[in-house]
């Protein structure tokens, strides 16, 4: 090796394996906590005083023997068992503890902006549980604590995560506050809702209809995004007072106040949204499951995907926080919030709070943040003055500055070729592979191909420092040149962390801390790195080595943050949706990419000002290149998919009928969700294309392509494809199962007013349909009012470049038919377009499903199209 590596190039090596060896501890520990392998569940046996894991999984166990979606005899029997579990509570309760329990069904109707689309919905018969606990001489009108949990599941899925553990976790609860001999100060509410996977129409239901509405003082909304992992704080407001509540009183804290400028992109909406700001304005937090995503809205949603001590955690913390806010003396009903709207000091404020490792948390209000976050620019503009003084003024302030100046610029140059080096790989590896999203089953691709390059994209520009003289005159400085260089890295970088904590402050956004804490933990890292070079000089690894180990809880939070947003990322990829052609097929993996440039540069930056001295070699930099070609190689040789991260299929069984008992078109429609199109799934799915007839030319130029429109029962998801297919299929099934299929008609002549709008008076029936999840009408035409939402229009669609369109959802009790009118401006006709999805399969229908292999999830229905004109 000696023929070939110099001395400094093994001390360089020697050094990189240092730092591999403490990143892969960090690494392990990351993994450990995110896992939680620190988290002890309790067994069934626990003392009743307790939260336990494993009650809680016997109430998801017994959750997910049947299916829970809208239209299904499982729904139903989820809301007999809760209640039946509720009442037992009762019968067990002590006289000095009160326990109201109410079985309520819900109607309304309102109109929605929902993943950038407007919708309408009318709802009627939905279920929702509700309990409510409080000492038995408390009253109504008391202010409450609503704790909040749905428990029907999406299309196809049984829910054990999504959202079984949320209800098993709060029955558990409300057992823990009966049986503990606890009496909270202030109700509990428990609302158990039965119709959030249609957008949130049972908290809705809650929050304008029930006689408890008013006292909710602070909601806890409890959601799962996946099956495992951090319990995390998604989203916490109005004001600072919900997430300082978290932070005083949760014992395994796990929240980012970043995650609150992240949650607006991700395609989705909770109940927390009804509560804190369409319906309610009340002080909430939304605290969410995030990883296990590959099974969320899957079939694989399962009991066994459970990662073991995730209930434990999230039981242990919601209880604690139940009883800050029950002790909360902030705790207020809404017409108590209304006449006091000042008491809150931070009402208006959006705080900053983060956990570190889930060990502690670090909470502190937007006024803090202000003063805290201009420190470090504060330093970076101050520092060259300083140093002007300190060397008895032999140093020109501006020549220093402009060095530092060089160093911020270099040191964002590293930062930016962090990022563009792993979109550069991605790019061309999808160029040598026949699939994206090669890393999407086996994560660890992802960062063994794009970490090593994005260290070469971070090292690039101290190869070229010496290129770029410094502004300060050596000859008359009493320090060397390799000094000042690095000194002017240094406070480059600080100053470039200093600037995004400045552009985060002034944005109004949340995740500051991120880039406050890298700078924060420099300085300590350069004074130890100062005192050391006293004692050895720049050439010696010794000193790099003091420099890195005060940094080594800053990086441990880095790759804890870094590591979880990567991850969710990843398994997020399989269903973010799909940008259309040509670029569509690039988009996840350069997303992905970037993603983890980003991170490489947040969790190694700091390091590079003093560290690149040792690492920016020709031979190491060979090395990570190697390491990074080597990995897309590898990368090819796996295929994309697994039953444990599958790939999402929507399957559709479109019936265009006519009159109430005929069919005169059906076809089988296929969709994806995610890069790999239509085209990589038939070919790796052979038995689902011979069924199909499928050959080997079939390209989306010459197959029948499935327009969005045909998708309308499940708008507006269809906006998340591209490309879909449509094939002939047989309708023999479906007549022999239903003799009646969905129809609309007048029920009574219409009427004209005398400024000659017209109304028509209209009913729908849906047939005999068995099992029916939602109906869609698409409203074109005229239209200037209607019987839904108050009377009051959403804003028009436009779909494909067609007219403005009204649409609106309907769901809940399909035994009765719906009677609505609907009003046109002039005599033009008003065209109502109607798709009705029903769970139901036809044999052959589902016999086809059952032929796509068991890497793909497939989520399989009926939907009935009708048309008509009025």
């Amino acid at each position: 090796m000696a023929s070939w590596l110099s001395s400094r190039d093994v001390s360089g090596f020697k050094f990189i394996f240092f730092l591999a060896i403490i990143y892969t501890i960090i690494s392990l520990l990351v993994h450990s906590v995110l896992h939680m392998k620190f988290i002890t569940p309790l067994s069934i046996d626990a003392p009743l005083d307790r939260f336990s894991e494993a009650r809680a999984i016997h109430h998801i166990a017994v959750l997910t023997k049947d299916d829970r979606q809208e239209g299904r005899p499982g729904l139903r029997k989820a809301a007999t068992y809760i209640k039946e579990q509720l009442e037992m509570l009762k019968e067990r309760a002590e006289s000095n503890i009160r326990i109201e329990v109410e079985e309520t069904t819900v109607n309304g109707s309102f109109n929605m902006i929902f993943l950038g689309h407007s919708i309408s919905f009318a709802y009627r018969d939905h279920i929702n549980i509700v309990a409510r606990i409080s000492s038995a001489d408390l009253q109504e009108t008391d202010p409450s604590v609503l704790i909040n949990g749905h428990f029907d599941s999406p299309l196809g899925s049984p829910g054990a995560g999504d959202c079984g553990s949320c209800v098993a976790s709060m029955l558990e609860l409300a057992r823990v506050t009966v049986e503990s001999g606890w009496i909270p100060p202030r109700p509990i509410i428990f609302l158990f809702n039965g119709a959030e996977e249609l957008f949130m129409l049972g908290s809705h239901g809650f929050m304008t209809t029930h006689k408890w509405r008013d006292s909710v003082g602070a909601s806890i909304n409890v959601e799962a995004s996946g099956t495992a992992g951090p319990d995390l704080v998604c989203q916490s407001g109005p004001g600072s007072w919900p997430s300082q509540v978290y932070a005083e009183s949760a014992v395994y804290p796990m929240a980012h106040s970043a995650a609150q400028d992240i949650f607006p992109v991700i395609p989705g909406d909770t109940d927390y949204r009804i509560f804190s700001q369409d319906h309610g304005n009340i002080p909430s937090l939304d605290i969410i499951f995030l990883l296990g995503g590959y099974y969320y809205h899957t079939s694989f949603d399962t009991l066994d995907k459970l990662l073991p001590g995730s209930i434990q955690a999230r039981g242990e913390n919601l209880l604690s926080i139940l009883k800050a806010f029950t002790n909360s003396s902030k705790l207020q009903s809404a017409r108590e919030r209304e006449s006091k709207a000042t008491t809150n000091d931070y009402k208006d404020e959006r705080a900053v709070f983060f956990d570190y490792l889930s060990w502690f948390l670090i909470f502190y209000s937007r006024r803090v943040a202000v003063v805290l976050h201009s420190i470090p620019i504060a330093i970076f503009f101050v520092m060259p003055f300083l140093l002007h003084f300190w060397d008895s003024r032999s140093r020109s302030c501006f020549a220093i500055f402009y060095d530092f100046v060089k160093g911020l610029l270099f040191h964002a140059a590293g930062i930016i070729l962090a990022i563009i080096f792993p979109i550069i790989l991605s790019i061309l590896q999808l160029f040598f592979s026949s699939y994206a999203l090669g890393w999407f089953a086996h994560p660890y691709l992802a960062f063994l191909m794009f970490i090593p390059c994005s260290l070469v994209g971070l090292l690039i520009p101290r190869t070229v420092w010496g290129c770029f003289p410094l502004s300060q005159d050596v000859s008359v400085i009493k320090k060397s040149e390799e000094a000042l260089a690095e000194e002017a890295r240094f406070w480059g970088a600080f100053g470039f962390y200093a600037c995004l904590t400045s552009a985060y402050l002034v944005a109004g956004l949340s995740g500051g801390f991120l880039t406050f804490s890298v700078s924060a933990s420099m300085l300590p890292a350069w004074i130890f790195f100062s005192l050391s070079i006293k004692s050895s000089d720049h050439q010696s690894p010794r000193s790099a080595v003091f420099y890195v180990i005060p940094l080594i809880p800053c990086l441990a939070y880095s790759v804890y943050f870094g590591g979880f947003l990567t991850q969710f990322l990843i398994e997020k990829m399989g269903m973010m949706g799909v940008v259309p052609p040509p670029y569509g097929y690039y988009v996840p993996d350069v997303v992905v990419a970037a993603s983890v440039g980003v991170v490489t540069g947040w969790c190694v930056g700091p390091l590079i000002p003093v560290c690149s001295h040792w690492l920016a070699r020709s031979s190491i930099l060979q090395l990570l290149s190697h390491i990074s070609v080597l990995a897309l190689a590898l990368s090819s040789q796996f295929f994309p998919y697994s039953n444990a991260a599958p790939k999402r299929v929507v399957f559709q069984h479109t019936l265009v009928t006519t009159d109430v008992n005929r069919i005169v078109d059906s076809s089988y429609e296929f969709s994806v969700v995610d890069s790999n199109s239509l085209l990589f799934l038939f070919k790796y799915a052979p038995e689902v294309a011979k069924e199909l007839h499928i050959g080997q030319e079939l390209s989306f130029e010459t197959a029948n392509m499935s327009h969005r429109e045909t998708w309308m029962g499940i708008f507006p998801v269809p906006f998340l494809f591209s490309q879909s297919l449509k094939f002939p299929a047989r309708s023999d099934g479906i007549l022999k199962r239903y003799r009646y299929f969905p129809h609309l008609s007048n029920y009574k002549p219409h009427s004209v007013s005398s400024d000659k709008s017209r109304r028509v008076y209209l009913e729908f029936y849906l047939g005999d349909l068995e099992e029916v999840w939602v109906a869609v009408l698409n409203i074109t035409g005229p239209l200037s009012s209607w019987s839904f939402a108050d009377n009051m229009l959403s804003v028009p669609e436009t779909i494909d470049g067609g007219p403005p369109s009204y649409i609106i959802r309907l769901s809940g009790n399909s035994q009765r038919n719906w009677t609505f009118w609907l009003e046109a401006s002039s005599s033009d006709d008003l065209r109502v377009e109607v798709a009705v999805v029903d769970q139901v399969l036809d044999d052959e229908a589902r016999r086809l499903k059952g032929l796509f292999p068991d890497w793909a999830d497939v989520i399989a229905y009926s939907s009935f199209m009708s048309s008509y004109i009025f």
